[in-house]
This record gives C-alpha cells, sequence and structure tokens, in this order.
C-alpha cells in the first residue's frame, strides 16, 4: 500500500492523509481546512490534491475544523463513501460544520462588499450549508475499543485520544497478500491531566504510526494554574484597567476549559463581579453537547459534579445568541469578559471584536492556545504593532496577553507518554505531521534517542511505500 499526505504535512493544519490499498481502495485519514496560513488559506483550500470522486471511506479523528473543515467540500467534489467516527464526534461534526458554512457565507458577504468598493472580483465560499447537510448524512458511528470491519480485509478501532470530546486515535488492521499491516493515526493527542477529559488511552502494537507533533519541541507551563491565571487577567484588564478582556477560544474544548475553570472561581467565591459573555452560537451548542458524554470525564471533574451539577455555569454568565446582540457588545463601555471564537482569531465574531477594542488601551487581548504564525492571532502573539483585518490596518493599541499553559494538545512529554505502550523497534517508520517543520526537526531527534528508528517528517503531498 502507499501513503501520502497532503495537509498538516510540515504545518499544523489542514490533516489529510490517504492511503491506497493494493486492490485500489482509497481510504483518507481526516479532511481538514487549512487554517492561519496568510494570504496562502485560500489556495491551500482550494485544492485537495486529490481526487474526491475516487475515494472509497473517510475516517474522521475528531470534530476539529483543521481535520474535518474540507469534508463538505470533499462531498461538493464527488465523495459519497461513509465517513467513519466516534458517536460524539459524528454529533459535534454536524454543528461544526454548519458553523463553518454559515461562516464562509457570512465573511464572504463582509468582504466581498469591501472588495466591490475596490473593483476587485468577489470571493467564492469553498462549500455552502448543502454541502454541510449532505456530508453529515454519510456519517457513521463507531464507539471506542470496538474493531469493526469496514472493508473485507481491513479493520478500523478508534482508542479515546483525550484531545476534545469524542477525539480518537484511529487503528487499521490491513491483510494484503496474506500479510497484515497494522497502522495507527494518533489524530491529536491530549494532555494527562486535562482539565475535563480522561487522559489518552494506550493501544496495541503498531507497525507505523502518524503521530501529530504540534508541541514537538515544548513543554507546558504548568507554574500557575488556569483558575489561579484567569482570576489575575480579570482583576488586571476588569478591575484595574476598567477595560474588556476580549478572548479568542476554540468553540469547542477550550472554550469549555474557561467555563470550568471561571466556574471554579465562583466556587472558591473569587470570581470578579463582572458580566461575562460567551459570543459563539456554536459554543453554546458544544458545551451543551459535551454536558451528553459524562462518561469521557475525568474522575475530578466527576467529583466536582457531585455537589456541582453544571460544571460550565456561574453567574454573571451569558451566551449571546443573535448577531444584533454581538454588535452591542461592541457598544459596551463598561468592563467586561468576552470569550469568542475562533481560537487563532481568523474567523468568526472574535475578528470584529478584536477590531473594534484594539485601539484602546485599557482593553486586553488575551490569547489561550496555539495560533498559527500568519493567522491574526499569531501576528498578535508575535507582537506586531499593526495587524489587518478585513482588509484593512489597526495599530495594536490594546495590551496582548497569553496564557501559555493552555492547551488541548499534548506537549512533548505527553506525545512520548502516548508512544510508551510501543516497542520502538517494532515500528517500521513513524511519521511526524501536524506541526511546525522546524518543531518536527527537533522531535524527530528527540524519537531517535528514545529508539525508533526511522523517523519521517513528509512534505505536502509527499507519497511513501508501506
Amino acid at each position: 500500500m502507499h501513503i501520502s499526505f497532503h495537509g498538516a504535512a510540515q504545518t499544523v493544519t489542514g490533516s489529510k492523509h490517504l492511503l491506497q490499498l493494493k486492490n485500489g481502495k482509497k481510504i483518507l485519514l481526516d479532511c481538514g481546512m487549512f487554517q492561519g496560513m496568510g494570504k496562502d488559506t485560500q489556495s491551500l483550500n482550494e485544492h485537495l490534491g486529490f481526487d474526491a470522486a475516487t475515494i472509497d471511506c473517510l475516517v474522521l479523528s475528531h470534530a476539529h475544523i483543521d481535520h474535518s473543515g474540507l469534508i463538505p467540500k470533499l462531498v461538493k467534489e464527488g465523495f459519497r463513501g461513509s465517513i467513519y467516527c466516534t458517536p460524539a464526534t459524528k454529533e459535534l461534526s454536524a454543528i461544526l460544520l454548519e458553523d463553518s458554512a454559515t461562516i464562509q457565507r457570512d465573511d464572504t458577504r463582509f468582504i466581498n462588499k469591501r472588495r466591490a468598493k475596490q473593483g476587485l472580483p468577489p470571493y467564492e465560499p469553498l462549500y455552502d450549508l448543502e454541502d454541510a447537510a449532505l456530508a453529515i448524512t454519510l456519517a457513521k458511528a463507531v464507539n471506542y475499543d470496538t474493531w469493526t470491519n469496514i472493508y473485507p480485509d481491513v479493520e478500523l478501532l478508534f482508542t479515546d485520544a483525550g484531545h476534545i470530546i469524542g477525539s480518537a486515535a484511529v487503528h487499521l488492521r490491513i491483510k494484503e497478500e496474506g500479510k497484515e499491516t497494522r497502522l495507527t493515526f494518533s489524530g491529536d493527542v491530549g494532555r494527562y491531566n486535562d482539565a475535563i477529559l480522561r487522559s489518552p488511552a494506550v493501544f496495541d502494537q503498531a507497525d507505523y504510526i502518524i503521530l501529530e507533533s504540534t508541541y514537538g519541541n515544548k513543554l507546558h507551563d504548568e507554574v500557575n494554574s488556569i483558575v489561579d491565571t484567569m482570576e489575575k487577567w480579570i482583576q488586571h484588564t476588569c478591575i484595574e484597567k476598567k477595560g474588556k478582556l476580549i478572548i479568542p477560544a476554540f468553540s469547542v474544548g477550550r472554550t469549555q476549559e474557561l467555563l470550568y475553570a471561571l466556574n471554579q472561581l465562583e466556587l472558591e467565591n473569587r470570581l470578579p463581579a463582572v458580566p461575562f459573555y460567551v459570543d459563539s452560537p456554536l459554543s453554546r451548542e458544544a458545551t451543551e453537547l459535551l454536558k451528553k458524554f459524562p462518561q469521557y470525564f475525568n474522575k475530578q471533574i466527576r467529583k466536582v459534579m457531585e455537589t456541582d451539577s453544571d460544571p460550565f455555569d456561574f453567574k454573571g454568565l451569558k451566551f449571546i445568541k443573535t448577531v444584533d446582540e454581538s454588535k452591542y457588545l461592541n457598544e459596551l463601555t463598561q468592563p467586561c469578559v468576552i470569550i469568542s471564537a475562533s481560537g487563532m482569531a481568523d474567523a468568526g465574531r472574535i475578528k470584529h471584536h478584536i477590531m473594534n477594542n484594539i485601539h484602546d488601551a485599557k482593553n486586553t487581548i488575551l490569547l489561550v492556545g496555539y495560533c498559527e504564525p500568519h493567522s491574526l492571532g499569531g501576528r498578535l502573539m508575535s507582537g506586531a504593532k499593526e495587524v489587518k483585518i478585513f482588509g484593512e490596518f489597526y495599530k495594536v493599541v490594546a495590551e496582548v496577553g497569553q496564557m501559555r499553559g493552555m492547551s488541548a494538545h499534548g506537549d512533548y512529554d505527553d506525545l512520548c507518554q502516548f508512544l510508551a505502550c510501543q516497542d520502538t523497534q517494532a515500528v517500521r517508520t513513524l511519521f511526524l505531521v501536524h506541526g511546525e517543520h522546524e518543531v518536527q526537526i527537533d522531535f524527530a531527534a528527540r524519537l531517535r534517542r528514545k529508539g525508533f528508528k526511522d523517523v519521517v517528517v513528509p512534505a505536502m503531498h509527499e507519497e511513501f511505500a508501506l
């Protein structure tokens, strides 16, 4: 069989890995959208790198848009096979893909108004709501820890990856000409001390491993707890400076972690008395969906739930629903906390909040997760004095802060722990994906020191024989 890498290859987003078996079957692992790649983002998302109509089935590791976001485009271009995922991923993907199509529609309208004034041709969205709806009808839910035949000689197993609700590491057993090959794709690996979810599960020996490497050369800062750090930023911005604390946060995973931390502050009688707004309809839906799967929670949060039935709710919290309500937040002059998507600040309502609040020094933009260097969040994180938003430049006058300890991705210790169940000598090749190239080079060297004999960093569209 052959494997080729069509996304998240020497970059973080756009996860797409294609297996072609000797019998001609093509199995796609993830079909993610590129995010935060600057001027290259649009062209990268327009070209899949393969013929969508020839793909026989798709195996989806989890619902994050950089892993699922181009599935409707795949369908638009002719894919009609099954999409295998966990039950939670199936439900979450339905709301995420609908939201992605809606954001594209709304952002395209906004951008095209400006382009029309400049005499420029209009942008076209990658797909629409009909494409997203059709994609969801193809999804088939498969429970964790259950081997499932997807073809006569191909078996699939999902194990918990601990990254977001429903996230999975993908394991395939493929028989060709009487020989079995075992392949594992990590998806995104969570942390072993996650605030909400269970730790990543151990898995059987693999011949080939495709491993994410987002934080392959970093250790997360654990000096200050998320709860304490949140309290400090709220006090500093809302109480001392009397400004707005603007937090770009992914709707799935990160927003719920923030709400859980704020709920902890209330339980400890330390929550500052300011309004808290979650301005993302998707975040509301994702939070409600998360509550439907308490079996995936860790022991700590289950203990909290013995006395607090809703660990994601607290005094002063309001979910914003309509566009008019969202616009109203920009008119507020009182101190408040606004949590809005997306986490890289490259799409959605958060761009408008940053655009309308970046001019005032009393406000703070607090970045709480990974941002692609070319994304709006990445440029703010790097200390840019001026940023481009919706085609116009804005001076960065607001304070920009970071919470480095927050991430749904494991650091290199977590990733090495994820691999600890493997006999390094039995792994024929370990492919590193979903990471910046310099990070992958460092991480590859670390893994070789640990005994993995063949660690490869594939380039975009590169193909290998297994």
